[in-house]
């Protein structure tokens, strides 16, 4: 199973945007394939609902999609949260990971990727080599969710391509 997680619990957000798009393109070549949004969750504690996320998102997963937008230079508190809340032996330990940097400056959340991929290395994860930092994310995406230039696209796909084989 791949759980794509949208990093961000804003309402209507971009990073949920490009989580969709992820979802739907993974969805035309892997049949098992979920979608984890934290807006209105609560993860920052250990609860019955952090529990029951952990159970049915996060210990099925073999491999993850990190979607993240770049908050003061790295990836939103609400995401570190989750992580930090979660059984990091189950959820995490020697499972996959795929990175997606989202933002509307020119880096694409760079250092949001360095960081998030530094962490989950600290927690055995293995985490695939082509990590896409998508920026100036509004002339990228529309509000619709459809990516507006066909090279994004392209990078887009071969990454998935790339996860589907690691």
């Amino acid at each position: 199973m791949i759980t794509i997680i949208s990093g961000t619990n804003r309402k209507d957000s971009m990073t949920l945007r490009v989580a969709n798009l992820y979802y739907q393109l993974l969805k035309e070549k892997e049949e098992n394939v979920q979608l984890l949004n934290l807006e209105g969750l609560e993860v920052w504690e250990r609860g019955l609902q952090m529990q029951k996320i952990e159970l049915d998102y996060l210990i099925p997963a073999e491999k993850f999609v990190f979607v993240m937008p770049e908050y003061n230079g790295s990836f939103p508190g609400i995401l570190k949260l989750m992580i930090d809340n979660s059984d990091i032996r189950k959820v995490w330990w020697y499972k996959k990971a795929m990175l997606v940097g989202v933002a509307d400056g020119r880096a694409g959340n760079l250092r949001g990727l360095d960081h998030m991929t530094n962490i989950l290395h600290y927690m055995r994860m293995h985490v695939l080599y082509n990590k896409i930092p998508i920026s100036r994310i509004n002339e990228e995406v529309s509000e619709l969710g459809e990516v507006l230039k066909p090279a994004t696209l392209k990078v887009i796909q071969q990454q998935i391509d790339e996860f589907l084989k690691f």
